[in-house]
């Protein structure tokens, strides 16, 4: 089962790919800046490693502390985008298996992503704990964070 979610969670990536890789015409041909800047192989692929994010043994109680550490989740995402490790993230919807969210960090290995994964207070906290699975993908999968910030729109001051 659990193989299965993350196969299915990979396939629905593959199948979003073409929906947010920037139009090219029909004759577009290789691109070797684009390639070498998204890290791609040959292929057009470079290795990730997927990280699912599951209910941990420590909930932390609403209130104050709950809300910083969210706060706190939020913002190590922003952090790790930006520097270019984490390529997309999101919750699971009302998964009854424990199932919380999904990162996929542009990392060669499982040990690099661990040492990320570390630094988020929903995992310092107890509040979740992570699977780790290395992928092979599309380098397309980077350029999620440049078109998602011109999908959303700007929060009000």
């Amino acid at each position: 089962m659990k193989r299965m979610k993350v196969c299915l969670a990979a396939a629905l990536l593959c199948c979003a790919l073409p929906l947010v890789a920037q139009e090219a015409p029909a004759t577009a041909s290789f691109d070797p800046a684009l390639a070498k800047r998204l890290g791609a192989d040959e292929h057009g692929m470079r290795r990730y490693v997927l990280v699912v994010l599951k209910t941990g043994s420590k909930r932390v109680p609403e209130g104050e502390q709950r809300k910083a550490m969210f706060a706190g989740h939020f913002a190590n995402m922003e952090r790790l985008s930006k520097e270019g490790k984490l390529a997309l993230a999101g919750p699971f919807l009302d998964d009854p298996a424990g199932w919380r969210g999904l990162f996929v960090f542009a990392v060669a290995d499982v040990e690099e992503a661990k040492r990320l994964v570390a630094t988020d207070p929903v995992i310092v906290q107890g509040e979740m704990v992570a699977e780790y699975h290395p992928w092979y993908s599309s380098a397309a999968v980077m350029q999620v964070p440049q078109v998602h910030e011109r999908l959303a729109v700007p929060a009000k001051p």
